[in-house]
């Protein structure tokens, strides 16, 4: 299926382009590629306990490993490590992973220290709540206690929409998202604000789904991608080129579909998320455009 992308990716590597970052050579070397993967990112990246992860984003990348063991002529061990919202960047950097297959939003400041594959999710930002609660907007959070998680955007987001100037709220800060959804499981905060998805996966798995709900105004649309380091023009070569195919034969819609819309392991829990319209016209029409960009694009 893959066969002639990466034949073409081959030819180009054996004609000597010069890559700033060649993960392909480091992985090569080494005979192990290390994936970075999230405990707690909804469905596209969780733990299943142990060293084993899953979700629709590792199941792409494991596609794409695939790839580059056939690219570079040698099978890979394939090693799990767990990153999170403020260590992700640095870990790529320095080369303790090789491959992030988590929940990262590409944007223009993250862009300036790694690269992104192109756009493999689209993710709006909500928050959740206790449905007693009696917050269904942005303008209920008014004197109330927002959680997010440490490292992440998504109160940054919240306060420069308009519907949120002047609105005072206080902000606490969890260590993973789990950790986040628990400040309001426990009471502690009032709402959580994150990427719908996520907060879906949290909701599904959680020990009482009822006594949850989704709410209030989308606060942004965001392109959320594969990450690699920056400039490793060779690796993100076969990960574009993995996706273009996956769509090509129409698997991605099939992975899509296992993750968001049928029973997950191990509980059972369907999140059921059906594809948005816009990760379909991305998929469609493939892009690696920050969310400055993107959002723009999404909104004309």
């Amino acid at each position: 299926m893959f066969k002639k992308s990466i034949l073409v990716l081959v030819a180009a590597l054996a004609v000597g382009v010069a890559y700033a970052q060649d993960t392909l050579k480091k992985v090569k070397d080494s005979g192990t590629i290390t994936m970075g993967v999230r405990e707690s990112s909804g469905v596209l990246s969780y733990t299943l306990g142990g060293s084993k992860y899953v979700g629709y984003h590792v199941a792409i990348c494991e596609k794409a490993i695939e790839n580059i063991e056939k690219a570079i002529g040698k099978k890979l061990n394939v090693q799990f490590q767990p990153v999170t919202s403020q260590n992700r960047i640095p870990l790529m950097q320095n080369g303790t992973i090789d491959i992030e297959c988590g929940s990262t939003t590409n944007n223009a400041t993250r862009q300036k220290d790694v690269s992104f594959a192109n756009t493999t999710f689209v993710e709006e930002v909500r928050m959740v709540v206790k449905p007693d609660s009696n917050i269904k907007s942005i303008a209920d959070l008014k004197g109330k206690t927002v959680a997010t998680t440490t490292g992440t955007t998504s109160v940054q987001t919240l306060r420069k929409n308009k519907r949120a100037e002047s609105l005072e709220f206080k902000e606490l800060f969890g260590k993973d998202h789990s950790d986040s959804f628990l400040l309001v499981e426990s009471g502690r905060a009032d709402a959580f604000v994150m990427d719908g998805s996520l907060l879906a996966g949290l909701i599904a798995r959680s020990k009482n789904p009822k006594d949850f709900k989704i709410v209030g105004e989308v606060l942004s649309v965001e392109p959320i991608a594969i990450m690699t380091r920056k400039d490793d023009e060779g690796l993100l070569k076969i990960v574009n080129a993995t996706i273009a195919e996956l769509v090509k034969s129409g698997e991605i819609f099939k992975i899509y579909d296992k993750w968001f819309m049928q029973p997950t392991v191990p509980s059972g829990a369907v999140v059921n998320l059906p594809m948005s319209d816009a990760l379909r016209n991305v998929l469609k029409h493939p892009n690696n455009l920050p969310a400055e960009e993107f959002a723009k694009k999404v909104a004309s």
